[in-house]
Formats: structure tokens, C-alpha cells, sequence
């Protein structure tokens, strides 16, 4: 895609199941073979960017892709590749110890049931930390061009919203508010069962229990100090993602539904400020008339012609003739139809895009990587 020729960073977005992981994956390849330094970088839990890779597995660490697995594939880059899985738990971890004023106070919070809970499954929690992952993989490394790959989720653009909640739950003032004579006492133990001045507090401590209403006061006493220096960082990551060097890359397929998401994606990206550098329409079926035949589909004598010349005799003839002419009609519904939904994806918005045919099997190496990469 041309359009990400002077960009540095690329996010690829889109509802689940369209295919960014992959996409990413042949964006990143392609500037790499180019004579690019790049890195891709997934959120993806079924591991399918090192599959497309050609590796076993990814970790929170980049790792450069071997020269051996190029010559292999029969792919001669000019430049380098490096690719990453984002681990969620240890990306908390190290934002809390860039805040944390003492190691003390870090390895409290890293004991306190309430975090581990937040570094590994609150809502909005994989999407917070990949944007974090993201802003420090582009202002500390040197990469000509970062590609990220956005979390599976049922809303494609969580990662926009995710700062705000995750930030709404560390600085929640109403939990303060109640929690407050906790929070003073530094402890909440058995105490909780006497603070009279909060009857809330008491109602709670009947449904969650005490010990549950003791960690969330760990919990909210143990970031006192930081929660400015949280607000700071994820202010700062909103703005990166505004840059003219990042680039929205908004990918679809040609299903009626994907297609009304994606259109969706860029009226937020576009009200949010965000720059789009374009789409990909994945997992088209292509029209095979214009190349195979001309114009239109076969007639039925053109088939048993063709079959006749390659040797097919008697009753077998006609029946494979119907059956083959049956096949292609249905072939070019679908194909008709994907063409419909393509075209509607690309007329509003002005933007780059590209489309990338519907494959055979699934891309599993850099071999198949390269030939989606050549369409994009």
C-alpha cells in the first residue's frame, strides 16, 4: 500500500474475523523487503502471525525472522523483520514499575488480587496495554515502520475508549469517597465491619465479602501517586496515534456486515482526528470471466467442446458440462456480489485501498505471505 510509504507506524483495525492479523503480517513484509527495518506486532491469542511467519511461536520480546526462513520461501529482503507477541500481564507490570515510587510499593500492587485481575482480564485491559506497547516500541526504538495488529474484539476500535475506562477504574472518585476511611487508615481489616460514617461501605462489605472489599482499598491506596502519571502516559499515547506518521489501516472483507463496519471505523477514525491511510478489501472472490473466457459466462456446448477435446466421451460428457456450468454460475453470484460490497467500500471514503483475492487455503508461511503482500 503506497499510502504508508512515509508513515511510521501502521494500525491495522477492522471486526473480528476480516483478517488483519494476516494483513498486518503482508503490510510489514512487504516494507521489509523493500529495504525496511519493521517490526508487526500482534495481539492475536491463536498465534496466527507466527504461523504466517513460518515460526512456532511469538513472545512479548521482538525477534528478528531468520535469513534462513527468507532463503527458504525464496524471498531475498533487502531489509530486516522483526515480530512480537503482546503479553497483556507483563506490559502491566512494567508500567507499574515505570510509576511505581519504590519497589516496595510495586511489589504491592503486583500481590493485590484486584491488579492481577486488571492485568489479565478487565474489559478494555489487552487493548489499554497494546496501545501502551505501541507508544513505547515507537518513541524508544528505531524502527522504519511498526505495524500493529489490534485486538479480536467485538468492537474493532475498543483501543480508542480502553484508556478512558481502565484510567475511570484507577481514579474512580466514588470508590475513593466511600473507601475513604480505608484508604486514611492505610489498612481496612476488620475495621471495615465499623465504619459507621459509611453505610454504603457496610452494604458492600455484605455482598463482596470483607476480604474482597479489603483489596480493592489495596488496590486504591497503593496507586495514590500515580494515577496522574497513568493520566499523562495515556494522553500521550492518544496523541501518537494522531500523528501524521501513524496510518489507519481499516481492513474488511466483502461481506455485507464487515463492510458496514468498516465504513463505520473510518466515520470515528475520521470524527476522532485520526489519519486513515486506507483499506483492504480481504477475501474477495475474484470474476474469472474477463481472463478465462472474455466476456460473459461459458454456454454449455463451449464446455462439452473443451471437455470433448480433452477426451471425455458418452453420457459423462453432458453431466460434467451441466455440473461445471452449474459451479461457475454459482462462482460468479458470489464473485458478482463481493464485487457490489468492494465498490461500496471504496466510493465514499477518498482513500487508498487494495484488494487481496480469496485463497485456496489458509497463508501458513512467508511463501504465501509474499504473494499476499505483492497485492497490497
Amino acid at each position: 500500500m503506497s499510502s504508508l510509504g512515509a508513515k511510521r507506524v501502521a494500525v491495522c483495525v477492522g471486526s473480528g474475523g476480516v483478517g488483519k492479523t494476516t494483513v498486518a503480517a503482508a503490510l510489514a513484509l512487504r516494507r521489509a523487503l523493500e529495504g525496511g527495518r519493521v517490526l508487526v506486532c500482534t495481539i492475536d491469542p491463536a498465534r496466527r502471525l507466527a504461523n504466517a511467519l513460518g515460526l512456532e511461536a511469538l513472545g512479548n520480546v521482538e525477534a528478528r525472522i531468520p535469513d534462513d526462513k527468507f532463503r527458504e520461501a525464496g524471498l531475498a529482503p533487502r531489509g530486516q523483520l522483526f515480530a512480537m507477541m503482546l503479553d497483556v500481564k507483563r506490559t502491566w507490570d512494567d508500567l507499574v514499575a515505570r510509576h511505581a515510587p519504590d519497589p516496595a510499593r510495586q511489589e504491592r500492587i503486583y500481590r493485590n488480587r484486584i491488579y492481577q485481575q486488571l492485568s489479565n482480564a478487565l474489559a478494555g485491559s489487552q487493548e489499554y496495554m497494546a496501545m501502551e506497547k505501541l507508544y513505547e516500541l515507537a518513541t524508544e526504538r528505531d524502527y522504519d515502520l511498526i505495524v500493529l495488529d489490534t485486538p479480536p474484539t467485538a468492537h474493532a476500535l475498543d483501543f480508542l475508549e480502553a484508556p478512558a475506562r481502565i484510567l475511570d477504574f484507577l481514579g474512580n472518585e466514588t470508590a475513593r469517597a466511600l473507601l475513604a476511611p480505608a484508604l486514611s487508615a492505610g489498612k481496612l481489616g476488620m475495621k471495615l465491619f465499623h465504619l459507621g460514617s459509611s453505610y454504603v461501605a457496610r452494604t458492600l462489605a455484605r455482598f463482596t465479602g470483607a476480604e474482597a472489599l479489603a483489596d480493592l482499598a489495596d488496590f486504591m491506596a497503593s496507586f495514590q501517586g500515580m494515577y496522574e502519571g497513568f493520566k499523562d502516559r495515556a494522553a500521550a499515547v492518544r496523541a501518537l496515534l494522531a500523528r501524521p506518521e501513524v496510518g489507519f489501516v481499516i481492513v474488511s472483507s466483502a461481506s455485507p456486515r464487515a463492510v458496514d463496519d468498516a465504513l463505520y471505523f473510518h466515520e470515528r477514525l475520521h470524527a476522532e482526528g485520526m489519519p486513515i491511510a486506507g483499506f483492504v478489501a480481504n477475501r474477495v472472490t475474484q470474476d474469472l470471466w474477463p481472463r478465462a473466457f472474455g466476456a460473459g459466462l461459458p454456454e454449455a456446448s463451449d464446455l462439452e467442446a473443451a471437455l470433448a477435446a480433452r477426451g471425455v466421451r458418452g453420457n459423462a460428457l453432458a453431466l460434467l458440462a451441466a455440473r461445471i456450468a452449474h459451479t461457475l454460475a454459482e462462482h460468479e453470484v458470489l464473485a458478482r456480489a463481493d464485487a457490489r460490497q468492494v465498490e461500496r467500500l471504496f466510493r465514499s471514503p477518498p482513500s487508498a485501498h487494495a484488494v487481496i483475492p480469496r485463497l485456496e487455503i489458509d497463508v501458513h508461511d512467508l511463501t504465501g505471505l509474499a504473494r499476499l503482500a505483492a497485492d497490497l
